[in-house]
């Protein structure tokens, strides 16, 4: 699903005229993502940014208090580490200013390039309840959708079985759902209230019990990458960004007995990490294809003779324990 995200990812907006008597401005989260957004307007020669909103699949939220009286808006979104590799598309239309907390910028360009994001131009589109910019995705679900999606991948990654992540209410979603509620003795109500993708969140980044875990215990960002069976043949998958200090559970299709674990250390630009020469990795002998940038692959044979990278994997074994963590850590 990833990999099939469109580059409008952003832009599910249609232009309208504007009028004078606009409502507040609303954001719509149709994807499967939690999303922290930040908010670019632009009135005359000026840019004003403000963020970060957090909203999570399915949610709408009003993100202006006044009258929407913009020229154009614009849009960057992210998502959390958890998730791996970012879905977004890395395009846009320009760069604004941002802070890592709640902020609000009056002039969205007067900051160092250090401290500026891609955004992407978004203009709202009218609803009953005035302008609204959607975030969606290819699946093209709507609010309902996209809240139960939402929660199936964050269970997936929790470790519990809710594939296909196609927010369809389905046998295998429900009882993932129940299984989840019991094992966190949470009330059958649980999954309807507002609070419950903060719940999901926090076991996603804390998995316990079960599945398969990547933990940060360098200095480094990590960039890891993920083989398992299906269909008979290893599918690879990566990249998964892992913080230093961070852990981060891989999205898995199906019950897996048995995957394979590449990773390697990052500089601040994403380049492959050296000491003394040697690239700071882990891994082992099981020969699998990557490639720089997102990437999923089924054929694993001839990676070189394909321009694919050819990495040794790590295999790790679960069935003989119901959990597995590979901790990365410097020699």
């Amino acid at each position: 699903m990833i990999r099939r995200l469109i580059a409008g990812f952003l832009a599910a907006a249609a232009v309208f005229t504007v009028t004078a008597a606009r409502a507040e401005l609303t954001l719509c989260n149709r994807t499967s993502y939690r999303m922290d957004v930040a908010l670019g307007l632009e009135r005359r020669a000026m840019v004003e940014t403000r963020g970060w909103f957090a909203i999570d699949p399915g949610q709408c939220k009003q993100v202006l208090d006044g009258a929407y009286d913009a020229d154009m808006s614009y849009i960057h979104a992210r998502t959390p580490a958890v998730y791996g590799s970012s879905p977004l598309p890395r395009s846009g239309n320009a760069d604004f200013c941002v802070r890592e907390s709640t902020f609000q910028i009056a002039d969205g360009r007067g900051c160092p390039i250090s401290q500026q994001v891609r955004f992407t131009a978004s203009r709202p589109s009218d609803s009953p309840k005035g302008p609204v910019i959607n975030l969606a995705e290819e699946a093209d679900y709507d609010d309902a959708q996209a809240r139960l999606a939402g929660i199936q991948r964050l269970l997936v990654i929790a470790g519990y079985d809710a594939n296909p992540i196609d927010g369809i209410q389905g046998g295998k979603t429900q009882a993932a759902i129940a299984k989840f509620l019991a094992d966190r003795k949470l009330p059958a109500d649980a999954a309807n209230g507002a609070d419950f993708f903060a719940t999901l969140l926090a076991a996603a980044q804390n998995p316990e019990g079960h599945g398969f875990t990547w933990c940060n215990d360098t200095t480094y960002p990590v960039m890891a990458a993920i083989g398992t069976l299906e269909a008979g043949a290893i599918v690879t998958r990566g990249w998964y960004r892992v913080e230093s200090g961070q852990c981060v559970r891989p999205e898995m299709r199906g019950d897996q007995k048995k995957l394979y674990s590449y990773a390697e250390a990052v500089d601040d630009k994403g380049a492959a990490l050296k000491k003394n020469g040697v690239p700071l990795a882990w891994g082992g002998d099981v020969a699998l294809c990557t490639r720089d940038g997102r990437f999923e692959l089924a054929d694993n044979k001839d990676c070189a003779a394909r321009g694919l990278n050819s990495a040794n994997y790590a295999e790790v074994d679960l069935t003989k324990e119901p959990a597995a963590t590979v901790r990365f850590k410097e020699p």
